[in-house]
Protein backbone atom coordinates (compact mmCIF):
# COMPACT_ATOMS: atom_id res chain seq x y z
CA UNK A 1 0.00 0.00 0.00
CA UNK A 2 1.57 3.37 -1.03
CA UNK A 3 2.32 5.86 1.73
CA UNK A 4 4.13 9.18 2.14
CA UNK A 5 7.51 7.51 1.97
CA UNK A 6 6.94 5.23 -1.03
CA UNK A 7 8.67 7.54 -3.53
CA UNK A 8 11.60 8.15 -1.20
CA UNK A 9 12.13 4.43 -0.69
CA UNK A 10 11.97 3.80 -4.44
CA UNK A 11 14.50 6.60 -5.06
CA UNK A 12 16.85 5.09 -2.47
CA UNK A 13 16.68 1.75 -4.22
CA UNK A 14 17.31 3.31 -7.63
CA UNK A 15 20.34 5.17 -6.28
CA UNK A 16 22.22 1.93 -5.66
CA UNK A 17 21.23 0.16 -8.86
CA UNK A 18 24.31 -0.86 -10.88
CA UNK A 19 24.80 0.49 -14.40
CA UNK A 20 24.02 -2.88 -15.98
CA UNK A 21 20.58 -2.87 -14.35
CA UNK A 22 19.86 0.79 -15.12
CA UNK A 23 20.75 0.36 -18.79
CA UNK A 24 18.50 -2.60 -19.42
CA UNK A 25 16.56 -2.03 -22.64
CA UNK A 26 12.91 -1.14 -22.16
CA UNK A 27 11.70 -1.55 -25.75
CA UNK A 28 12.44 -3.80 -28.70
CA UNK A 29 14.15 -0.88 -30.45
CA UNK A 30 16.61 -0.52 -27.55
CA UNK A 31 17.37 -4.23 -27.45
CA UNK A 32 20.81 -4.98 -28.93
CA UNK A 33 21.75 -8.25 -30.62
CA UNK A 34 19.79 -11.47 -31.21
CA UNK A 35 18.83 -10.40 -34.72
CA UNK A 36 18.38 -14.08 -35.62
CA UNK A 37 15.17 -14.14 -33.54
CA UNK A 38 14.21 -10.45 -33.26
CA UNK A 39 15.22 -9.08 -36.66
CA UNK A 40 12.60 -8.13 -39.25
CA UNK A 41 10.69 -11.22 -40.36
CA UNK A 42 12.22 -13.46 -37.68
CA UNK A 43 9.96 -15.77 -35.72
CA UNK A 44 9.89 -14.09 -32.30
CA UNK A 45 9.49 -10.65 -33.84
CA UNK A 46 6.62 -11.92 -35.99
CA UNK A 47 4.94 -13.47 -32.94
CA UNK A 48 5.21 -10.19 -31.03
CA UNK A 49 4.08 -7.99 -33.89
CA UNK A 50 1.10 -10.26 -34.61
CA UNK A 51 0.13 -10.53 -30.93
CA UNK A 52 0.33 -14.34 -31.08
CA UNK A 53 2.89 -14.90 -28.35
CA UNK A 54 2.66 -18.35 -26.75
CA UNK A 55 4.83 -19.94 -24.10
CA UNK A 56 8.53 -19.75 -24.96
CA UNK A 57 11.81 -20.95 -23.47
CA UNK A 58 14.87 -18.73 -23.82
CA UNK A 59 18.19 -20.51 -23.48
CA UNK A 60 21.77 -19.39 -23.85
CA UNK A 61 24.87 -18.23 -21.93
CA UNK A 62 24.67 -15.71 -19.07
CA UNK A 63 24.58 -12.03 -20.03
CA UNK A 64 22.89 -12.54 -23.39
CA UNK A 65 19.66 -10.82 -22.33
CA UNK A 66 17.18 -13.53 -21.34
CA UNK A 67 15.73 -11.64 -18.37
CA UNK A 68 15.83 -8.35 -20.23
CA UNK A 69 14.05 -9.86 -23.21
CA UNK A 70 11.27 -11.14 -20.95
CA UNK A 71 10.76 -7.61 -19.61
CA UNK A 72 10.82 -6.12 -23.11
CA UNK A 73 8.26 -8.67 -24.27
CA UNK A 74 5.97 -7.79 -21.36
CA UNK A 75 6.31 -4.07 -22.15
CA UNK A 76 5.69 -4.66 -25.86
CA UNK A 77 2.59 -6.80 -25.31
CA UNK A 78 1.20 -4.81 -22.38
CA UNK A 79 1.05 -7.98 -20.28
CA UNK A 80 1.61 -8.13 -16.54
CA UNK A 81 5.03 -9.62 -15.75
CA UNK A 82 5.56 -11.88 -12.75
CA UNK A 83 9.21 -12.79 -12.13
CA UNK A 84 10.16 -15.94 -10.25
CA UNK A 85 13.29 -18.03 -9.91
CA UNK A 86 12.83 -21.79 -10.04
CA UNK A 87 15.58 -22.24 -7.45
CA UNK A 88 13.64 -20.22 -4.85
CA UNK A 89 9.95 -20.81 -5.59
CA UNK A 90 7.67 -23.76 -4.98
CA UNK A 91 4.55 -25.24 -6.52
CA UNK A 92 2.27 -23.29 -4.17
CA UNK A 93 3.54 -19.96 -5.49
CA UNK A 94 3.21 -21.11 -9.11
CA UNK A 95 -0.40 -22.17 -8.49
CA UNK A 96 -1.04 -18.76 -6.93
CA UNK A 97 0.35 -16.95 -9.99
CA UNK A 98 -1.72 -19.12 -12.35
CA UNK A 99 -4.90 -18.56 -10.33
CA UNK A 100 -4.34 -14.82 -10.35
CA UNK A 101 -3.66 -14.92 -14.12
CA UNK A 102 -6.99 -16.71 -14.59
CA UNK A 103 -8.85 -14.06 -12.60
CA UNK A 104 -7.25 -11.27 -14.63
CA UNK A 105 -8.42 -12.95 -17.85
CA UNK A 106 -11.95 -13.32 -16.53
CA UNK A 107 -12.02 -9.66 -15.51
CA UNK A 108 -10.55 -8.52 -18.86
CA UNK A 109 -7.53 -7.12 -17.00
CA UNK A 110 -5.05 -8.48 -19.53
CA UNK A 111 -2.65 -11.36 -19.95
CA UNK A 112 0.00 -12.48 -17.46
CA UNK A 113 3.56 -13.47 -18.36
CA UNK A 114 5.23 -15.75 -15.85
CA UNK A 115 8.99 -15.35 -16.24
CA UNK A 116 10.57 -18.40 -14.63
CA UNK A 117 14.33 -18.04 -14.45
CA UNK A 118 16.51 -21.16 -14.17
CA UNK A 119 13.54 -23.27 -15.19
CA UNK A 120 15.80 -26.33 -15.40
CA UNK A 121 15.94 -26.34 -11.59
CA UNK A 122 12.28 -27.34 -11.43
CA UNK A 123 11.73 -31.06 -11.00
CA UNK A 124 9.57 -32.94 -13.49
CA UNK A 125 6.64 -32.87 -11.05
CA UNK A 126 7.01 -29.11 -10.57
CA UNK A 127 7.16 -28.51 -14.31
CA UNK A 128 4.04 -30.62 -14.77
CA UNK A 129 2.08 -28.01 -12.79
CA UNK A 130 2.62 -25.56 -15.65
CA UNK A 131 1.49 -27.84 -18.47
CA UNK A 132 -2.28 -27.43 -18.55
CA UNK A 133 -2.46 -23.68 -17.99
CA UNK A 134 0.44 -22.96 -20.36
CA UNK A 135 -1.31 -25.00 -23.06
CA UNK A 136 -4.66 -23.27 -22.47
CA UNK A 137 -3.03 -19.85 -22.49
CA UNK A 138 -4.12 -18.96 -18.96
CA UNK A 139 -0.55 -17.81 -18.39
CA UNK A 140 2.19 -17.12 -20.91
CA UNK A 141 5.26 -18.95 -19.68
CA UNK A 142 8.65 -17.43 -20.49
CA UNK A 143 11.27 -19.82 -19.17
CA UNK A 144 14.97 -19.03 -19.07
CA UNK A 145 17.88 -21.43 -18.71
CA UNK A 146 21.58 -21.66 -19.43
CA UNK A 147 21.16 -25.39 -20.12
CA UNK A 148 19.92 -27.15 -23.23
CA UNK A 149 16.13 -27.32 -22.69
CA UNK A 150 15.88 -30.50 -24.75
CA UNK A 151 17.75 -32.26 -21.94
CA UNK A 152 17.07 -30.10 -18.88
CA UNK A 153 13.35 -29.33 -19.27
CA UNK A 154 10.39 -31.69 -19.18
CA UNK A 155 9.76 -32.89 -22.75
CA UNK A 156 6.01 -32.28 -22.34
CA UNK A 157 6.69 -28.66 -21.44
CA UNK A 158 9.17 -28.29 -24.30
CA UNK A 159 6.56 -29.58 -26.75
CA UNK A 160 4.15 -26.83 -25.60
CA UNK A 161 6.74 -24.08 -25.95
CA UNK A 162 8.75 -22.42 -28.69
CA UNK A 163 12.50 -22.57 -28.06
CA UNK A 164 14.75 -19.60 -28.76
CA UNK A 165 18.50 -19.69 -28.29
CA UNK A 166 20.19 -16.40 -27.39
CA UNK A 167 23.76 -16.09 -28.62
CA UNK A 168 26.63 -14.15 -27.01
CA UNK A 169 26.69 -10.54 -28.19
CA UNK A 170 29.22 -9.65 -30.85
CA UNK A 171 31.97 -7.11 -30.15
CA UNK A 172 30.09 -4.58 -32.31
CA UNK A 173 26.96 -5.16 -30.23
CA UNK A 174 28.89 -4.63 -27.01
CA UNK A 175 30.53 -1.44 -28.27
CA UNK A 176 27.06 -0.10 -29.10
CA UNK A 177 25.86 -0.97 -25.57
CA UNK A 178 28.89 0.75 -24.00
CA UNK A 179 28.53 3.90 -26.11
CA UNK A 180 24.86 4.15 -25.20
CA UNK A 181 25.74 3.90 -21.49
CA UNK A 182 28.38 6.63 -21.84
CA UNK A 183 25.95 8.96 -23.60
CA UNK A 184 22.77 8.41 -21.54
CA UNK A 185 22.49 11.25 -18.95
CA UNK A 186 19.58 9.72 -17.04
CA UNK A 187 20.34 6.02 -16.68
CA UNK A 188 23.95 5.91 -17.85
CA UNK A 189 27.16 7.85 -17.26
CA UNK A 190 26.33 10.84 -19.46
CA UNK A 191 25.97 13.19 -16.48
CA UNK A 192 29.42 12.24 -15.13
CA UNK A 193 31.40 13.70 -18.06
CA UNK A 194 33.00 10.34 -18.82
CA UNK A 195 34.86 9.59 -22.04
CA UNK A 196 36.46 6.33 -23.08
CA UNK A 197 39.23 5.82 -25.59
CA UNK A 198 38.30 3.70 -28.60
CA UNK A 199 40.85 1.06 -27.62
CA UNK A 200 39.29 1.00 -24.14
CA UNK A 201 35.91 0.19 -25.65
CA UNK A 202 37.57 -2.41 -27.87
CA UNK A 203 39.21 -3.97 -24.82
CA UNK A 204 35.96 -4.16 -22.88
CA UNK A 205 34.06 -5.54 -25.87
CA UNK A 206 36.69 -8.21 -26.42
CA UNK A 207 37.21 -9.28 -22.80
CA UNK A 208 33.49 -9.28 -21.95
CA UNK A 209 33.20 -12.37 -24.17
CA UNK A 210 29.67 -11.64 -25.38
CA UNK A 211 28.31 -10.73 -21.92
CA UNK A 212 26.68 -7.27 -21.84
CA UNK A 213 26.29 -7.31 -18.05
CA UNK A 214 30.01 -7.93 -17.63
CA UNK A 215 30.95 -5.17 -20.08
CA UNK A 216 28.74 -2.56 -18.38
CA UNK A 217 29.91 -3.54 -14.89
CA UNK A 218 33.53 -3.12 -15.97
CA UNK A 219 32.74 0.26 -17.56
CA UNK A 220 31.14 1.47 -14.33
CA UNK A 221 34.08 0.27 -12.24
CA UNK A 222 36.52 2.01 -14.59
CA UNK A 223 34.56 5.27 -14.43
CA UNK A 224 34.10 5.26 -10.68
CA UNK A 225 37.69 4.30 -9.91
CA UNK A 226 39.23 6.76 -12.38
CA UNK A 227 38.01 9.80 -10.44
CA UNK A 228 39.63 10.68 -7.14
CA UNK A 229 37.16 11.18 -4.26
CA UNK A 230 37.91 14.92 -4.06
CA UNK A 231 38.03 15.54 -7.84
CA UNK A 232 35.97 18.32 -9.39
CA UNK A 233 32.90 16.81 -11.08
CA UNK A 234 33.38 19.24 -13.97
CA UNK A 235 36.64 17.56 -15.01
CA UNK A 236 36.27 14.82 -17.56
CA UNK A 237 36.94 11.22 -16.59
CA UNK A 238 39.02 9.47 -19.19
CA UNK A 239 39.00 5.67 -19.42
CA UNK A 240 42.04 4.16 -21.13
CA UNK A 241 42.63 0.64 -22.37
CA UNK A 242 44.70 -0.07 -19.24
CA UNK A 243 41.81 1.16 -17.06
CA UNK A 244 39.44 -1.10 -18.95
CA UNK A 245 41.75 -4.11 -18.64
CA UNK A 246 42.14 -3.57 -14.90
CA UNK A 247 38.41 -3.15 -14.38
CA UNK A 248 37.15 -6.33 -15.98
CA UNK A 249 37.42 -9.50 -13.97
CA UNK A 250 38.50 -12.79 -15.40
CA UNK A 251 35.52 -14.56 -16.89
CA UNK A 252 34.31 -17.67 -15.13
CA UNK A 253 33.95 -20.13 -17.99
CA UNK A 254 30.45 -21.53 -18.40
CA UNK A 255 30.92 -25.27 -18.24
CA UNK A 256 28.88 -28.18 -17.01
CA UNK A 257 30.06 -31.74 -17.48
CA UNK A 258 26.60 -32.80 -18.54
CA UNK A 259 25.68 -29.64 -20.43
CA UNK A 260 26.03 -28.27 -23.95
CA UNK A 261 29.44 -26.68 -23.45
CA UNK A 262 30.95 -30.01 -22.38
CA UNK A 263 29.81 -31.79 -25.53
CA UNK A 264 30.41 -28.84 -27.84
CA UNK A 265 34.03 -28.40 -26.74
CA UNK A 266 34.73 -32.13 -26.90
CA UNK A 267 33.25 -32.20 -30.39
CA UNK A 268 35.35 -29.19 -31.44
CA UNK A 269 38.53 -30.83 -30.13
CA UNK A 270 37.95 -34.12 -31.91
CA UNK A 271 36.89 -32.51 -35.19
CA UNK A 272 39.93 -30.22 -35.13
CA UNK A 273 42.27 -33.18 -34.65
CA UNK A 274 40.44 -35.13 -37.36
CA UNK A 275 40.75 -32.07 -39.61
CA UNK A 276 44.55 -31.95 -39.02
CA UNK A 277 44.52 -28.53 -37.33
CA UNK A 278 46.81 -28.68 -34.27
CA UNK A 279 46.32 -24.98 -33.48
CA UNK A 280 42.56 -25.33 -33.13
CA UNK A 281 43.03 -28.62 -31.27
CA UNK A 282 45.21 -27.13 -28.53
CA UNK A 283 42.87 -24.13 -28.17
CA UNK A 284 39.82 -26.33 -27.56
CA UNK A 285 41.93 -28.53 -25.31
CA UNK A 286 42.95 -25.46 -23.30
CA UNK A 287 39.32 -24.33 -23.04
CA UNK A 288 38.33 -27.71 -21.62
CA UNK A 289 41.20 -27.80 -19.13
CA UNK A 290 40.65 -24.22 -17.99
CA UNK A 291 36.96 -24.93 -17.43
CA UNK A 292 37.82 -27.85 -15.16
CA UNK A 293 37.23 -30.82 -17.46
CA UNK A 294 38.51 -34.17 -16.20
CA UNK A 295 41.77 -34.77 -18.14
CA UNK A 296 41.02 -38.49 -18.19
CA UNK A 297 37.90 -37.81 -20.25
CA UNK A 298 40.00 -35.90 -22.79
CA UNK A 299 42.60 -38.69 -22.92
CA UNK A 300 39.85 -41.24 -23.48
CA UNK A 301 38.41 -39.27 -26.40
CA UNK A 302 41.84 -38.91 -27.98
CA UNK A 303 42.41 -42.65 -27.64
CA UNK A 304 39.13 -43.36 -29.41
CA UNK A 305 40.08 -40.97 -32.20
CA UNK A 306 43.47 -42.66 -32.63
CA UNK A 307 41.74 -45.85 -33.76
CA UNK A 308 38.67 -44.32 -35.37
CA UNK A 309 40.30 -41.65 -37.54
CA UNK A 310 43.96 -42.65 -37.84
CA UNK A 311 44.05 -46.40 -37.47
CA UNK A 312 46.68 -48.20 -39.49
CA UNK A 313 47.67 -45.08 -41.40
CA UNK A 314 49.89 -44.52 -38.36
CA UNK A 315 49.77 -47.55 -36.02
CA UNK A 316 51.97 -45.65 -33.55
CA UNK A 317 49.12 -43.18 -32.89
CA UNK A 318 47.01 -45.57 -30.83
CA UNK A 319 50.07 -46.58 -28.79
CA UNK A 320 50.88 -42.94 -28.11
CA UNK A 321 47.25 -42.23 -27.15
CA UNK A 322 47.29 -45.21 -24.77
CA UNK A 323 50.53 -43.96 -23.22
CA UNK A 324 48.99 -40.49 -22.89
CA UNK A 325 45.97 -41.91 -21.08
CA UNK A 326 48.22 -43.84 -18.68
CA UNK A 327 50.41 -40.82 -17.95
CA UNK A 328 47.44 -38.52 -17.42
CA UNK A 329 46.08 -40.91 -14.79
CA UNK A 330 49.49 -41.22 -13.11
CA UNK A 331 50.72 -37.63 -13.04
CA UNK A 332 47.51 -35.55 -13.09
CA UNK A 333 47.26 -31.81 -13.64
CA UNK A 334 48.92 -29.40 -14.13
CA UNK A 335 51.71 -31.48 -15.73
CA UNK A 336 49.27 -33.69 -17.65
CA UNK A 337 48.36 -30.68 -19.81
CA UNK A 338 51.73 -31.10 -21.55
CA UNK A 339 51.11 -34.77 -22.26
CA UNK A 340 47.64 -34.03 -23.60
CA UNK A 341 49.01 -31.22 -25.77
CA UNK A 342 51.69 -33.53 -27.17
CA UNK A 343 49.13 -36.22 -27.94
CA UNK A 344 46.62 -33.84 -29.54
CA UNK A 345 49.19 -32.21 -31.81
CA UNK A 346 50.69 -35.56 -32.86
CA UNK A 347 47.28 -37.02 -33.68
CA UNK A 348 46.31 -33.87 -35.59
CA UNK A 349 49.31 -34.25 -37.89
CA UNK A 350 49.20 -38.04 -38.24
CA UNK A 351 47.96 -39.44 -41.58
CA UNK A 352 44.25 -40.20 -41.35
CA UNK A 353 42.27 -43.29 -42.27
CA UNK A 354 39.01 -44.73 -41.01
CA UNK A 355 39.38 -47.94 -43.02
CA UNK A 356 39.61 -50.16 -39.92
CA UNK A 357 36.58 -48.41 -38.40
CA UNK A 358 34.56 -48.96 -41.58
CA UNK A 359 35.71 -52.57 -41.85
CA UNK A 360 34.54 -53.64 -38.37
CA UNK A 361 31.25 -51.73 -38.69
CA UNK A 362 30.53 -53.33 -42.07
CA UNK A 363 31.24 -56.78 -40.63
CA UNK A 364 29.03 -56.06 -37.59
CA UNK A 365 26.24 -54.93 -39.90
CA UNK A 366 26.40 -58.26 -41.76
CA UNK A 367 26.42 -60.23 -38.51
CA UNK A 368 23.43 -58.30 -37.15
CA UNK A 369 21.54 -58.73 -40.42
CA UNK A 370 21.25 -62.42 -39.61
CA UNK A 371 23.26 -63.85 -42.50
CA UNK A 372 25.41 -65.99 -40.20
CA UNK A 373 28.32 -67.65 -42.00
CA UNK A 374 29.21 -71.10 -40.61
CA UNK A 375 32.85 -71.73 -39.76
CA UNK A 376 34.38 -73.79 -42.60
CA UNK A 377 35.24 -77.34 -41.52
CA UNK A 378 38.94 -76.94 -42.14
CA UNK A 379 39.00 -73.95 -39.71
CA UNK A 380 37.17 -75.71 -36.88
CA UNK A 381 38.90 -76.88 -33.72
CA UNK A 382 40.02 -80.49 -34.28
CA UNK A 383 40.50 -81.20 -30.56
CA UNK A 384 36.82 -81.69 -29.66
CA UNK A 385 36.90 -85.51 -29.86
CA UNK A 386 33.61 -85.88 -28.00
CA UNK A 387 31.63 -83.83 -30.53
CA UNK A 388 29.57 -85.53 -33.21
CA UNK A 389 31.29 -85.25 -36.55
CA UNK A 390 34.41 -83.81 -34.94
CA UNK A 391 36.55 -86.19 -36.98
CA UNK A 392 36.13 -83.81 -39.94
CA UNK A 393 37.09 -80.73 -37.95
CA UNK A 394 40.33 -79.29 -39.22
CA UNK A 395 40.51 -81.73 -42.12
CA UNK A 396 42.08 -80.16 -45.17
CA UNK A 397 43.59 -77.20 -43.33
CA UNK A 398 46.73 -75.98 -45.08
CA UNK A 399 49.46 -74.86 -42.69
CA UNK A 400 50.68 -71.58 -44.15
CA UNK A 401 54.32 -71.97 -43.08
CA UNK A 402 54.76 -75.17 -45.04
CA UNK A 403 52.14 -74.97 -47.79
CA UNK A 404 51.77 -71.28 -48.52
CA UNK A 405 53.13 -69.25 -51.39
CA UNK A 406 55.69 -66.66 -50.39
CA UNK A 407 54.42 -63.04 -50.34
CA UNK A 408 55.45 -59.82 -48.67
CA UNK A 409 53.30 -60.76 -45.66
CA UNK A 410 54.75 -64.24 -45.47
CA UNK A 411 53.52 -67.56 -46.85
CA UNK A 412 49.84 -67.49 -47.92
CA UNK A 413 47.71 -70.46 -48.98
CA UNK A 414 44.79 -70.29 -51.38
CA UNK A 415 42.27 -71.30 -48.74
CA UNK A 416 39.13 -69.18 -48.27
CA UNK A 417 38.91 -68.36 -44.55
CA UNK A 418 35.41 -66.85 -44.69
CA UNK A 419 33.49 -69.00 -47.14
CA UNK A 420 31.72 -66.09 -48.84
CA UNK A 421 33.04 -63.29 -51.00
CA UNK A 422 33.33 -60.21 -48.80
CA UNK A 423 35.73 -57.28 -48.76
CA UNK A 424 35.64 -55.35 -45.49
CA UNK A 425 39.08 -53.84 -45.04
CA UNK A 426 40.08 -51.41 -47.79
CA UNK A 427 43.25 -49.59 -46.74
CA UNK A 428 43.78 -46.03 -47.90
CA UNK A 429 46.89 -44.84 -49.70
CA UNK A 430 47.88 -42.60 -46.77
CA UNK A 431 50.74 -43.19 -44.38
CA UNK A 432 51.55 -46.75 -43.41
CA UNK A 433 48.31 -48.00 -44.94
CA UNK A 434 49.86 -47.55 -48.36
CA UNK A 435 52.26 -50.36 -47.45
CA UNK A 436 49.44 -52.41 -45.94
CA UNK A 437 47.38 -52.00 -49.10
CA UNK A 438 50.21 -53.34 -51.23
CA UNK A 439 50.61 -56.32 -48.90
CA UNK A 440 46.87 -56.93 -48.82
CA UNK A 441 46.61 -56.90 -52.62
CA UNK A 442 49.36 -59.49 -52.81
CA UNK A 443 47.84 -61.65 -50.07
CA UNK A 444 44.37 -61.54 -51.63
CA UNK A 445 45.80 -62.48 -55.01
CA UNK A 446 47.57 -65.46 -53.47
CA UNK A 447 44.34 -66.60 -51.77
CA UNK A 448 42.28 -66.65 -54.94
CA UNK A 449 41.27 -70.22 -55.86
CA UNK A 450 43.63 -71.76 -58.39
CA UNK A 451 40.94 -71.83 -61.06
CA UNK A 452 40.61 -68.04 -60.77
CA UNK A 453 44.29 -67.17 -60.60
CA UNK A 454 46.11 -65.95 -63.68
CA UNK A 455 49.06 -67.81 -65.10
CA UNK A 456 51.45 -65.26 -63.65
CA UNK A 457 50.40 -65.93 -60.06
CA UNK A 458 53.27 -66.34 -57.57
CA UNK A 459 54.97 -69.71 -57.86
CA UNK A 460 53.85 -72.03 -55.04
CA UNK A 461 56.75 -74.15 -53.97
Amino acid sequence: MPDLWTDRRAAARRAVEPLALRMRPRTLDEFVGQAHILGPGRLLRRMLDAGTLTSIILHGPPGTGKTTLAEVIAHHTGARLVRENAAAVGVARIREVIADAGRRLEENAGRTILFLDEIHRFSKAQQDVLLGDAERGTVILVGATTENPLFAVNSALVSRSTLFRLEPLTEDDLRAVLRRALADPDRGLGAMNVCADEDALDTLARLADGDARRALTALEIAAMSARAPDADARHAIRITADDARESIQRKALVYSRDGDEHYDLASALIKSVRGSDPDAAVYWLARMLEAGEDPRFIARRLAILASEDIGNADPHAVALAAACWTLVERIGLPEARITLGQCATYLALAPKSNASYRAIDAALADVRAGATVPVPLFLRDPHKADSAGSETHGAGYQYSHTEGAETSVGPVTDQDYLGVEKVYYQPSDRGYERTLRQRLDEARAARRPRSRQSDDRPDRR
